[in-house]
């Protein structure tokens, strides 16, 4: 049976403290973190964020207190959620893979997709990367956990992929990592040092 997002998941996941995981001041730490990333590749204060997954939009409140003029969109395949929160919170429906088919009118500073591709299947995964690549400006804070990773929280439907999986993945689709789940846009390839990337150049002897 397909899990369901509805209002008592989120009330366990995020509300329940028997159950919930991160707290609020750590959230804020990662926001900082993904958004200070972006303006330092991006020479320029944060414009705009698309927040993939978003679920109620976490990471909204935060952003806004960094950046007040920040324009943020978030999407999510929750009905309840886009029942609830879209008009509030600008929450569109969305599944990660229509990614690959989904425009805007602008490409965007800060793509955040947290705490979602290891519950979603390879093909899913890989439609929605070539969409991130296509709409990403500055950086891509792709938070996800791996086979190697203790994982706390919501294991259902969790896949427990090698950390190679994923960044044979994000190669793929061109985004280039950088460090801390940031990955940078195709199009600021030629803008960094080849120390910035956290990986080994190709043909790099070892």
């Amino acid at each position: 049976m397909p899990k369901t997002y509805d209002q008592a998941y989120f009330d366990k996941w995020y509300r329940d403290p028997a159950h919930a995981v991160g707290a609020p001041a750590a959230l804020r730490r990662k926001v900082a973190l993904a958004v200070a990333q972006a303006e330092y590749y991006l020479g320029r204060p944060l414009r705009n964020v698309l927040d993939v997954g978003c679920g109620e939009a976490p990471w909204r409140a935060p952003l806004r207190a960094l950046r007040p003029g920040v324009d943020y969109r978030g999407l999510d395949a929750s009905q309840y959620v886009v029942a609830r929160y879209g008009r509030s919170r600008n929450i569109g429906l969305a599944r990660f893979g229509q990614l690959e088919h989904l425009r805007f009118d602008t490409r965007f500073d800060l793509i955040v997709c947290s705490d979602v591709l290891h519950y979603l299947k390879p093909a899913e995964i890989r439609a929605g990367l070539a969409g991130i690549a296509g709409m990403a400006e500055g950086v891509a804070f792709l938070e996800v956990f791996t086979s190697r990773d203790g994982v706390d929280g919501d294991l259902e439907g969790f896949h427990a992929r090698a950390p190679e999986w994923y960044l044979r993945a994000f190669a793929d689709a061109g985004l280039l990592p950088c460090g801390s789940h940031c990955y940078l846009a195709p199009r600021l390839g030629r803008r960094i040092a080849a120390l910035e990337l956290a990986r080994l150049p190709a043909g790099t002897a070892r």
